[in-house]
């Protein structure tokens, strides 16, 4: 048991009064139970991140579950670039997008964004949590209608709920369903479709050949979160870009802090729906603007794409490898198609004991229980990088093989 697991075996407290608020953080307890029986999977510290490997207590890790699609976080560009904004403009701009915060570099960086997504303009925010929270919310008024995948990253939710619109859900990627959602609302209100393009947690696709005319029949504008799939699909450009249509999709939005290396978000779309969201956005006019170094990496990493992009087509290869040998074994993939790659369990119990057999063998993934998942889709998250090597790929699989036949899993 680590340390910090140990400081973790606290007796509860219990509440001062009737209707204390506190009560409810009194009575979680299974977080702490699961520290001191020593089989808690999250907030686990690593003592370094090489990319393909991390130093997790003391001992060398294979990396197979970090959003780091093209190994970027250690290339010598993305590092110098840090560096450099750090000696020219120091570690923060002390100050939101709206007053004093903004710098040229950020300029630079939404313009060379819009260009590189094919669209007219883009906006640089400090998360990709508030990217989704500030943009939904500043389109979607309390008459207005936003739909949702039932599967949609929880910030968009988030957003959707600060936007006091109507919210309407359909089944994950059934399009038969969303087009029953749309036919119902009224003709003449206001609607906006929001999709994950790459799905963080399955590593399926959204069916945009499908999305597109649905939208376009019952007025509604869509929004895709890019997250995961920037970087990865469309040579890098992302999912519209994938299925060829850029044109059709009306905002697209992705975050720094997978392919681009960094910590951060933005969104793209028309000029003049950026200049309103810019204006409207709540989570941009009251946050600290993304600080210099941030910014200098993730611009330093679009570079990168442009220049290397064997990185794109490497990461794409691994993640091929990756299905079919886990696959093969008769591991549960789910539908993905790209290099977020599930493995699915459906028991909170098997899922973690397969996440700390597969640690103790040298092999770090993550554990997804609901509800991050649906109850009965829990599930191994794996993903992988274009820096991984045939050899450490191999060897991945070799002990994804041998613990789930220990744990009765193939």
């Amino acid at each position: 048991m680590s340390n910090n697991q140990q400081s973790s075996v606290i007796k509860p407290k219990e509440p001062l009064f009737d209707g204390d608020i506190f009560a409810k953080a009194y009575k979680f307890t299974i977080a702490r139970e699961a520290m001191a029986a020593g089989y808690y999977p999250y907030f686990r510290p690593l003592e370094g991140n090489e990319g393909a490997t991390a130093i997790y207590q003391g001992r060398r890790v294979l990396m197979c579950g970090s959003n780091n699609y093209l190994g970027l976080t250690t290339h010598p560009k993305v590092r110098e670039a840090a560096i450099k904004a750090i000696e020219q403009y120091g570690t923060s701009c002390t100050g939101s997008r709206f007053l004093n915060g903004t710098l040229e570099m950020h300029l630079e960086l939404e313009r060379e964004l819009a260009d590189w997504v094919g669209k007219e303009a883009a906006l640089v925010f400090s998360t990709g949590m508030q990217v989704n929270l500030g943009v939904i919310s500043a389109l979607v008024g309390r008459q207005d209608y936003v739909i949702l995948d039932k599967e949609d990253h929880a910030s968009i939710v988030d957003g959707a709920l600060l936007s006091m619109g109507k919210i309407k859900r359909f089944k994950h990627n059934d399009m038969a369903d969303l087009e029953r959602v749309l036919s119902k609302l009224e003709p003449d209100a206001g609607k906006l479709v929001v999709v994950d393009g790459l799905y963080s947690m399955e590593g399926d696709i959204a069916p945009l050949p499908e999305l597109v005319p649905l939208c376009k029949k019952y007025g509604a504008r869509l929004m895709v979160d890019d997250a995961h799939a920037m970087g990865v699909l469309g040579g890098g450009r992302g999912t519209a870009a994938h299925f060829g249509l850029t044109d059709e999709v009306d905002l697209i939005m992705s975050t720094f802090s997978k392919s681009f290396a960094s910590l951060g978000g933005f969104i793209a779309g028309d000029d003049q729906v950026i200049h309103y969201i810019q204006h409207h956005a709540r989570s941009l006019i009251f946050s600290a603007s993304i600080p210099p170094a941030n910014a200098a990496a993730a611009l330093a990493a679009l570079h990168v794409m442009q220049e290397e992009p064997e990185l794109i087509e490497r990461v794409n290869k691994n993640g091929e490898k990756m299905r079919k040998g886990l696959r093969e074994m008769g591991f549960d993939i789910g539908n993905s198609t790209t290099p977020v790659v599930p493995i699915i369990i459906g028991d909170d119990m098997r899922t973690v004991m397969a996440w700390w057999r597969l640690l103790e063998n040298g092999v770090f993934v993550n554990a997804v229980l609901a509800p991050g998942v649906a109850q009965g889709r829990q599930l191994l998250r794996t993903s992988y990088m274009a820096t991984h090597t045939d050899e450490q790929l191999d060897e991945a699989l070799e002990v994804f093989g041998r613990v789930g036949k220990e744990l009765g899993l193939i």
